[in-house]
């Protein structure tokens, strides 16, 4: 069987990702690198959405950047603006293209679908890819999204709503997320923050109709494309293997309490890449212990108070944009948290704290 210096497993974003970084930093040419990846094609299947608090790679993939957002309870609406760090919406297709288009062109990169097909003993080893079945109790941030066109022109194109909460909210967290890529073109998301084993919660087609219905007023519209998923609010637990280095969700790289992963995915690759070297001897790389402790708290709080969740959002963004952006987006400093803390209802968070 075939060796290679690098293999990476898994060819979805995280791998994708550091196969570019790889590649664009000149360490593929004298390099091997295979990929592993199942999927037949690659096609749009995924949009990802963040704040763009430093440059990335991938500008050209974005379908369209915002600098006004609003959330929406039942007891107020709340707008922001921030044009220094705008929200940026990622089509995967185009990022797929890029990346692969690139790639094609070096002799040294090979794309398999199985492991057996290769030697993994001599290479170093890249994953991310959660193999085992994962806790559907434990809390989970489920969605599923549609991109739909009507004949009129309908959105404000100018401000995306990050957050409406006027929904039933039964015993979980639940919320709409819109994204009008154009005045009749956008991406309406109902999206649950709770365990996966309460099948009522997962009949998203009838939920989008009757948000986009009832709550946007719109009666006719086609769908273009659909996306589902479901992102672990919690670290899937791996043994330790000093031979092989874990990326993205497997990694560590979603922030817990967004669900935000896409440009933590991409500064942990240009970590890699920059050491790759030494990679192997250094510490493990993570979102930082700050976060860890912070969300840990706020997933504690949003078990058990899931109806105090709208309102603790909203006070959230009641602060200035570029404090709750930098928080959200784990790069603030004590000065930023301070002020996000003191929205919080102080009893509540005190009681998590100590559990």
């Amino acid at each position: 069987m075939k060796e290679f210096d690098y293999i990476i497993i898994g060819g979805g974003c995280a791998g994708l990702s550091l196969a570019y970084e790889l590649e664009i930093n000149d360490k593929l040419k004298e390099k091997t690198l295979a990929i592993i990846e199942t999927r037949e094609e690659y096609k749009r299947d995924k949009t990802w959405s963040f704040w763009k608090v430093f440059n990335h790679n991938f500008d050209d993939c974005v379908i369209k950047s915002w600098n006004n957002f609003t959330i929406n309870t039942s007891e107020g609406f709340h707008w922001l603006s921030n044009k220094s760090f705008p929200y940026q919406s990622i089509n995967s297709e185009k990022f797929y293209k890029k990346i692969n288009s690139k790639l094609n062109l070096n002799p040294n990169v090979s794309f398999f679908k199985n492991l057996n097909e290769i030697n993994l003993e001599n290479s170093l080893v890249f994953n991310s890819i959660i193999e085992d079945e994962l806790d559907k109790s434990k809390l989970w941030q489920h969605f599923q999204g549609i991109e739909i066109e009507t004949s009129k022109n309908i959105f404000d194109d100018e401000i995306v709503n990050l957050m409406d909460f006027n929904c039933d909210q039964k015993n979980d967290v639940h919320f709409f997320y819109t994204l009008p890529f154009s005045k009749n073109k956008a991406l309406i998301e109902t999206t649950w923050l709770s365990n996966l084993e309460d099948q009522n919660l997962m009949d998203y087609d009838l939920q989008l109709e009757n948000y986009i219905k009832n709550n946007l007023g719109i009666k006719s519209y086609k769908i273009n494309f659909v996306e589902k998923g479901a992102i672990p609010l919690f670290y899937p637990a791996f043994k330790n293997d000093k031979k092989i280095i874990n990326i993205g969700s497997a990694g560590g790289m979603t922030r817990l309490s967004t669900g935000y992963t896409f440009l933590n995915i991409q500064e942990h690759s240009k970590y890699i890449v920059k050491n790759i070297n030494k990679i192997e001897k250094l510490r493990d790389y993570n979102l930082g212990k700050k976060y860890h402790f912070l969300d840990k708290i706020f997933l504690r709080v949003l078990k058990n108070h899931p109806d105090k969740m709208p309102k603790i959002f909203f006070n959230m963004f009641k602060t200035p944009s570029k404090n709750v952006i930098m928080f959200l987006s784990n790069k603030s400093n004590i000065f930023e948290d301070i002020k996000i803390i003191s929205k919080m209802p102080k009893l509540i968070f005190m009681k998590a704290l100590f559990h």
